[in-house]
């Protein structure tokens, strides 16, 4: 789902010239960023489909300007989302990212982290890519929707409902269907900008 949900979209000014409309989501300047450079773009990258995993769980229950706000600082406490460094995190480094102010420091949420390492690796040696593992779930290409209004944009989908379901029965933690359909977004695997925003006919 997207960060928030209000009206259709957000106009701002560029370069005073002309009116851009964003999904209402996008107001603050680190929201438009990511609403124009990452949100609903298609991910290839190892790296960046654990990082997305990583940062939608630890996001439940929060919003995700606030994890956005963290981001920086769980590149450096979790190795820049190497899956295979993560893994291996033993208490002690627990401990000490139980004790960073710089990220959100919920013991079930690092030590799903954790786990969620391992099974990625798990996936990555089952299909060569988590990139081939996830694309299963759309038919290897982007579903595009064409919402008019964000509040036609749902929370959940068959797709990420089937997609929560697997990840969960290969012990992944923190995949409900919400985080899941959050990740499809935020992956690219799901195109929900809304019609009248700039990124849907670009993406």
């Amino acid at each position: 789902m997207p960060p928030t949900k209000t009206s259709a979209h957000q106009d701002t000014k560029d370069d005073d010239r002309h009116i851009v409309k964003r999904c209402s989501w996008a107001k603050s300047p680190l929201m438009i960023g990511y609403h124009d450079s990452e949100w609903g773009v298609p991910v290839s990258d190892e790296r960046t489909f654990f990082e997305f995993l990583i940062l939608e769980g630890a996001q439940a229950g929060l919003s995700w300007e606030t994890v956005l706000k963290k981001r920086d600082t769980y590149r450096k406490v979790f190795d820049n989302f190497d899956a295979a460094a993560v893994a291996l995190y033993k208490s002690n480094k627990i401990a000490r990212l139980l004790a960073e102010p710089g990220i959100i420091r919920n013991r079930l949420k690092i030590l799903a982290a954790v786990e969620n390492a391992k099974a990625f690796l798990k996936v990555q040696s089952e299909f060569g890519t988590f990139n081939n593992y996830v694309r299963r779930f759309v038919d290897g290409q982007t579903r595009t929707n064409i919402w008019k209004s964000e509040a036609e944009v749902p929370a959940r989908s068959a797709e990420s409902d089937a997609l929560s379901a697997d990840l969960k029965r290969r012990k992944f933690k923190f995949v409900g269907s919400t985080i899941c359909y959050a990740f499809m977004q935020a992956t690219g695997l799901v195109n929900d900008h809304v019609v009248s925003c700039f990124r849907h006919k670009q993406l």
